[in-house]
């Protein structure tokens, strides 16, 4: 939400400013935007959100409370859903607006006029008796207590309609609406705001001319959702101050989800919070995770049966075994031995983890200058890379060192500055060591810029001297050497400081960008388990569908609904009993072959013994369930009405799931 709150900040700031300029007449001011405003115009912002549908409740939220804060509060959300006429319209937005409470101060009865929405029509006139009973003054020219009930909104605040989904109102709605305002706007001080998915022209695309240029558009453009991902991922998983992290296989599991499913933020942080929670359930130690910086009271307070889990840990088993026999067997023996190691190797996590942030972001600024290069994308990606494998053994970072060794010096300089800011805003214990060497590359290349301007560039033979050697002979000696040169010419102080700067960067990257699994007690706080979260996140209907109905126990938790050896039992749902006798079908299913299983199904409790009157009437019943269920199969899509038989259905699904 704070992340949400900055990101938006500078978008809100300008919703703000667009609100205090859009009504004059009211504000007895002017401005030269509401100068080029016709008399009819409603002044409306077109905020153009993106596709993430599911964000922009949170961003609607947000913008409410930001306005009460700062402009109205008169303030009405109104959805598509509930606004299939211009009358259910007005209505959700007389019922928000009367509901507006601002009580600074008590109000008392002689100078607050009730008005009941039972006792109204909804109409446009009706809304602006309701305005100016608000906002009215007194006989002696001073704000009643009704009408100014805080000084911060004004005389005459506006009223701020927002369309929260445009594109989804009904066309003859909106026209009917916007007409009816702008032939109220001198008596109203209206203002729309039209949340909008996709783009700007879909405005023009839905009103004709005629009703559009009744709005005085001014267009609100938010941050995209990737930049607001790349934000979250940067602030939330890339900082040392969270113990928990993702491994690579969730962490991609979850992007993938974002970049082509829905492209929601929210949604990536209920990923998020489902990968903490099947964490902390399925691991015993992830208490250790709690507080990682605080090794020794975590790992002080383990008991035998967390030492012996600690134990089985594949990573702890690598270690023991590089360990000598003394070692190994204290470890694997002694419980206050263990707790010692145990406290010591989280601490080392803990400053991996801080050194691994740093050397990513240096990594990312160092492939940030290369043009075009698989490497130099969005830090999300390049973090991934990292955790998935040693990072320096892939071709393209091979190549990025290739390209890197031609940077200019420009480049260098400003790569090498961005370095230093982040190792200083680092709390590693070794990145003074860091900035130390990071701020001598800088002094040389200063050093080397001043020499350039002293020391003249000299070349072996000039254009000149080989225009004067004019003879066969001479000339092709002076080829010669010059080719020679070419060969054996050494390398500039520049370019052996280039390569010494590109070194250590390498040198930085295979030190600290090793992948968490290598890690000991890495499996204490990093989540991988992507089956699981694919399980919870990626919706598989047909699977779900299919194992409701033909073993309903596996979700009614019924005794009486188990069934040994693919047996139907007389006690599941109806839908389920039809269901299992359909897959024993083939294209075409008779449907009176299908009643009589279903009957035999039904009537299996009973004895041969029932009474004929009786068993007639139970007949109709098994009939009538037995269309209710045929009737529902069909509208869950697994049958359909045969046109080459009437009392045949065709069957729609086959295989298994």
């Amino acid at each position: 939400q704070q992340i949400q709150e900055e990101l938006n900040k500078q978008l809100f700031d300008n919703l703000v400013s667009f609100l205090r300029q859009s009504h004059p007449d009211f504000q007895e001011k002017t401005t030269e935007w509401t100068r080029g405003m016709k008399s009819r115009e409603i002044p409306t912002a077109a905020l153009v959100l993106g596709v993430n549908v599911t964000d922009h409740n949170l961003t609607f939220r947000s913008l409410t409370d930001v306005l009460q804060n700062n402009i109205t509060p008169y303030i009405a959300m109104l959805e598509a859903k509930n606004c299939a006429g211009i009358k259910n319209l007005m209505q959700k937005l007389m019922e928000q607006l009367m509901n507006c409470q601002i009580d600074e101060e008590p109000l008392e009865d002689e100078d607050y006029v009730q008005v009941s929405q039972k006792r109204i029509r909804c109409s446009m006139s009706s809304l602006v008796t309701w305005y100016e009973s608000v906002t009215k003054k007194t006989d002696t020219g001073t704000p009643s207590k009704r009408a100014s009930p805080s000084s911060k909104y004004g005389q005459y605040p506006p009223v701020v309609v927002v369309l929260k989904d445009m594109e989804s109102f009904s066309t003859k709605v909106l026209q009917d609406f916007i007409v009816i305002s702008s032939e109220h706007i001198h008596e109203l001080p209206l203002v729309m705001v039209f949340g909008i998915a996709t783009s700007p022209m879909m405005i023009h695309n839905v009103l004709p001319h005629s009703v559009s240029s009744l709005l005085c558009i001014e267009l609100f453009q938010s941050l995209s959702c990737k930049e607001h991902l790349s934000t979250v991922i940067d602030k939330l998983l890339l900082t040392p101050q969270y113990p928990f992290k993702l491994g690579e296989k969730a962490l991609q599991v979850l992007i993938n989800i974002f970049l082509y499913h829905d492209f929601s933020v929210q949604n990536f942080i209920k990923g998020y919070q489902l990968c903490i929670v099947e964490h902390f359930y399925s691991q015993p130690l992830s208490v250790l995770c709690c507080q990682l910086a605080d090794a020794k009271t975590r790992a002080n307070a383990l008991s035998h049966d967390q030492c012996e889990n600690v134990r089985r840990l594949p990573s702890f088993r690598r270690y023991v075994e590089s360990q000598v026999a003394e070692k190994q067997i204290a470890l694997l023996t002694e419980d206050s031995c263990l707790k010692e190691t145990v406290q010591e190797l989280l601490q080392d996590l803990h400053i991996y983890h801080e050194n691994y942030i740093s050397a990513l972001r240096c990594l990312h600024v160092f492939t940030s200058f290369l043009p075009k290069h698989p490497l130099g994308k969005q830090i999300r990606e390049l973090h991934c890379t990292c955790l998935e494998d040693r990072v320096w053994e892939t071709e393209e970072y091979e190549s990025s060192l290739q390209l890197a060794r031609m940077l200019n010096k420009s480049d260098l300089v400003t790569m090498l500055q961005q370095c230093v800011e982040i190792f200083v805003s680092s709390s590693g214990k070794q990145s003074d060591e860091i900035v130390e060497k990071l701020k001598e590359f800088l002094t040389q290349f200063q050093k080397l810029e001043a020499e350039a301007f002293q020391e003249p560039d000299v070349s072996i033979s000039s254009p000149k001297e080989l225009q004067k050697k004019t003879d066969l002979y001479h000339l092709q000696k002076t080829l010669l050497e010059l080719k020679e040169s070419k060969r054996s010419k050494k390398l500039t102080k520049f370019e052996l400081l280039r390569f010494e700067v590109v070194d250590y960067i390498d040198s930085l990257v295979r030190k600290y960008l090793l992948p968490a699994d290598h890690k000991t007690l890495h499996e204490v706080v990093y989540f991988n388990t992507a089956s699981v979260l694919r399980e919870h996140l990626n919706a598989a209907p047909r699977i779900a569908l299919h194992t409701a109905l033909n073993n309903p126990y596996c979700y009614l938790k019924n005794q009486a609904l188990r069934s040994d050896g693919g047996s139907i039992s007389n006690k599941a749902p109806d839908i389920c009993i039809v269901y299992r006798l359909h897959l024993e079908c083939g294209r075409l299913i008779n449907l009176v072959d299908w009643l009589e299983a279903f009957t035999t199904v039904m009537m299996a409790a009973e004895g041969p013994n029932a009474d004929a009157a009786s068993s007639d009437q139970d007949d109709d019943v098994i009939h009538a369930r037995f269309i209710r269920a045929v009737s529902e199969l069909e509208l869950l899509g697994f049958i359909k009405p045969s046109k080459q038989k009437t009392d045949h259905v065709a069957r729609l699904t086959w295989g298994g799931c």
